[in-house]
């Protein structure tokens, strides 16, 4: 590691903790999350008092897409689990919610009214960049959603069409995404997301 990485992660470590109470304080303090939790994870306060870092959902995770933080993301979150949709989306097993000693993770099926039970965020759609929005039919984050028709619906050139009272933040929809940068996102929970309109 270099050194002057290793200063950097060291200091935000240090510092980023005593920041943490300021910033709870602000309106929008959900923006500076920039991760999601897996399925069945407590609000955000109550799972970070419940999760002991064990790392068990990240090992049985058969898709490999749950990480665990370290100290450049403040010890508030050290050895909690994320994941980064865009790299490797969840993909509604469950099998972490199955292994979790704590109940940080509640316990959930793989069935529809399971994955319909998970709230890691939500998608929405910039229309400006989105291919299906400017003539050319794409559809591959429809395709990759497990709920279509239901938290995502389709319109001409398969204008993709997000639905937040169903979408449960997988990040499926953004993994496929072939546009770049991607022209879908998954926000974290706690983002307001603004509802398009069909």
């Amino acid at each position: 590691m270099k050194r002057r990485h290793f200063i950097t992660t060291f200091l935000a470590g240090a510092i980023l903790p005593a920041l943490t109470p300021l910033l709870e304080k602000l309106p929008n303090y959900a923006k500076f999350k920039k991760f999601l939790r897996p399925p069945g994870a407590k609000k955000e306060q109550a799972f970070l008092k419940a999760c002991i870092g064990c790392g068990q959902c990240a090992n049985v995770c058969p898709n490999k897409c749950i990480s665990m933080h370290g100290f450049e993301d403040g010890f508030e979150n050290l050895a909690t689990p994320y994941i980064v949709a865009r790299s490797k989306a969840c993909t509604l097993c469950m099998a972490c919610t199955q292994v979790c000693p704590t109940d940080a993770l509640a316990k959930l099926d793989p069935t529809e009214a399971g994955m319909l039970a998970v709230n890691m965020g939500t998608a929405y759609v910039t229309e400006d960049i989105c291919y299906s929005f400017h003539g050319r039919t794409c559809g591959a984050c429809y395709r990759a959603c497990p709920l279509q028709g239901k938290a995502m619906t389709i319109g001409l050139f398969e204008k993709p069409y997000v639905h937040p009272e169903f979408c449960v933040g997988c990040g499926l929809c953004e993994q496929a995404c072939i546009h770049m940068p991607q022209a879908i996102r998954v926000l974290p929970r706690g983002f307001n997301i603004v509802e398009q309109s069909v």
